[in-house]
C-alpha cells in the first residue's frame, strides 16, 4: 500500500511524499518495543521502592539478669557464685565481652539488714579479663577475703551483695542488666580448720578420723559447731574436691573405695548461727592408696573320703567378693603340709589320685583372693587309705 503525504514547499505549493506501508509497520513495531521496555523499567523501579526498608539502629546487647547469686563463707572469705549471662534481654546470644559490677552492703548487728544500693558506684568492677579469670564452666566464683582486722570488726554483721552485668556499645556506652537477686549472710566466727586427719585402710572401708577444733578464728571457744564436711578428690588438684559426706562426729567410714586406687581427702568444720552456715578452712589434704593385704575367710566344713584308690575332698564355698580360688595341702604323719594342686581350684571340690595305700593323710584347705592374699589353713581332716581287712 502506498500513501502520499502533502507538504508545503518554500514556494507555497504543496508537494507529495510517498509513504510505503512497510515503513509504517516497522515504526509501529519499534514503538511497541520501546513502550514495553519503559513499562518494565517502571515496574522494576516501583517494585524496588516497595521492598527497601528504612535503616535499622544497631542491636543493643543488654545482658540478661543474674538470678542465681549465692554467698558462701569459707574461713575469712566470702565466695560469690553465679552463672555468667550468655544471652541478652532480646533472647539472642551476647557477642560482646561482659563486665561485672559488684555492690555490697554491711549492716551492723542489731540493725535491719539493708540491700546494696545498685544506683551508686559499685564496690568492685571486673573488666572482661578479670571476669575470664574467675570463670569456670560457665560459673563465676569471686572470692572476697577479709583481713584479720576487718574480720574481727565485722563478724556477726550482715553482708549483702548484688551483681550487675554489662556490655559496651557505641563510644563505650554501657548497657547494663537489671540487678541480680540479693544474696546475704551473717559473717560467722567459724572454727579453726580440723587437724590430724588420718586414714586407716580396712578390708571393708577407709576409716577417717581427725581432731576437733578447739577455737574460733577470733580465739574464742567453739560453741556453734554443727557438723563436718568430708571432701574427696582423685587428683588433689584445686577445683577437683567433691563433697563426699557430712557427719556430726570427727570420724567417717568410706566403704566406696577400690584397692590400688589413689584418693585425696580433706575435712571442714561447719558452724551455724541464726539460720546461716559457714565452713572453716579445710584441713591439710591427706593422700591414700589403699592396698589389699587382707586374706579371704578361712574355708570351713572340710570333709575327706577315701574310695576307689583316691581321696575326695569337699568343703563349704567362700563368699568373698574377690575370691580367686583354693589351695589344697596334704601331709603324712610326722611330715609338713605340702600343696598338692598345681593351679588354684575354682570350686570347693578336689579329687586326689596321688595317694598311696595303707597311709594316713591329713588335709587342709586355704582360700586365695585376687590380690594373692591367702587365708590361714582350714581345720585339718584325717583320712586313711588302708583297705578293709588289712589288704
Amino acid at each position: 500500500m502506498n500513501l502520499r503525504l502533502r507538504t508545503a514547499r518554500s514556494g507555497g505549493s504543496l508537494a507529495s511524499i510517498p509513504i510505503h506501508s512497510s515503513g509504517l509497520s516497522l515504526s509501529r513495531r519499534t514503538g511497541s518495543l520501546v513502550f514495553i521496555v519503559l513499562l518494565v523499567c517502571a515496574i522494576g523501579f516501583f517494585a524496588g521502592c516497595g521492598v527497601q526498608a528504612p535503616p535499622q539502629p544497631p542491636r543493643v546487647e543488654r545482658p540478661a539478669q543474674i538470678k542465681d547469686l549465692q554467698l558462701i563463707q569459707i574461713g575469712q572469705t566470702f565466695h560469690l557464685e553465679f552463672t555468667l549471662p550468655v544471652l541478652s534481654t532480646d533472647g539472642e546470644r551476647l557477642t560482646k565481652p561482659v563486665e561485672l559490677e559488684i555492690f555490697r552492703a554491711i549492716t551492723p548487728p542489731g540493725q535491719k539488714p539493708a540491700p546494696p544500693a545498685t544506683d551508686t558506684a559499685p564496690w568492685v568492677t571486673l573488666p572482661p579479663p578479670d571476669v575470664a579469670h574467675f570463670l569456670s564452666k560457665g560459673k563465676i566464683d569471686y572470692p572476697s577475703t577479709l583481713s584479720d582486722q576487718d574480720f574481727r570488726q565485722w563478724h556477726t554483721s550482715m553482708f549483702a551483695f548484688s551483681v550487675v552485668a554489662l556490655t559496651r556499645g557505641f563510644r563505650g556506652r554501657p548497657h547494663k542488666s537489671a540487678p541480680s537477686n540479693v544474696a546475704q549472710a551473717e559473717l560467722i566466727d567459724v572454727t579453726q580448720p580440723p587437724t590430724n586427719l588420718a586414714i586407716k585402710t580396712t578390708q571393708a572401708a577407709l576409716e577417717l578420723s581427725w581432731a576437733e577444733p578447739a577455737q574460733t578464728l577470733t580465739g574464742l571457744p567453739v560453741s556453734n559447731l554443727a557438723l563436718y564436711r568430708v571432701y574427696q578428690s582423685p587428683t588433689g588438684k584445686p577445683g577437683t574436691f567433691q563433697l563426699l559426706a557430712e557427719t556430726q562426729s570427727p570420724q567417717l567410714n568410706d566403704p566406696n573405695f577400690r584397692f590400688g586406687q589413689q584418693y585425696y581427702f580433706r575435712v571442714s568444720a561447719v558452724s551455724a548461727v541464726d539460720g546461716f552456715r559457714a565452713e572453716s578452712e579445710p584441713s591439710a589434704t591427706v593422700e591414700v592408696t589403699p592396698k589389699d593385704i587382707f586374706p579371704p575367710a578361712v574355708p570351713r566344713d572340710l570333709t575327706a573320703i577315701y574310695t576307689a584308690g583316691a581321696v575326695d575332698l569337699l568343703w563349704h564355698a567362700n563368699t568373698d567378693a574377690d575370691l580367686a580360688g583354693y589351695n589344697v595341702y596334704r601331709k603324712t604323719e610326722g611330715g609338713q603340709f605340702v600343696r598338692v594342686n598345681k593351679q588354684l581350684l575354682p570350686t570347693p571340690i578336689f579329687h586326689d589320685t596321688t595317694v598311696a595305700r595303707n597311709q594316713v593323710y591329713q588335709y587342709a584347705v586355704t582360700a586365695v583372693d585376687l590380690a594373692g592374699n591367702e587365708s590361714a589353713k582350714s581345720k585339718p581332716v584325717t583320712v586313711s587309705t588302708h583297705l578293709p581287712g588289712g589288704l
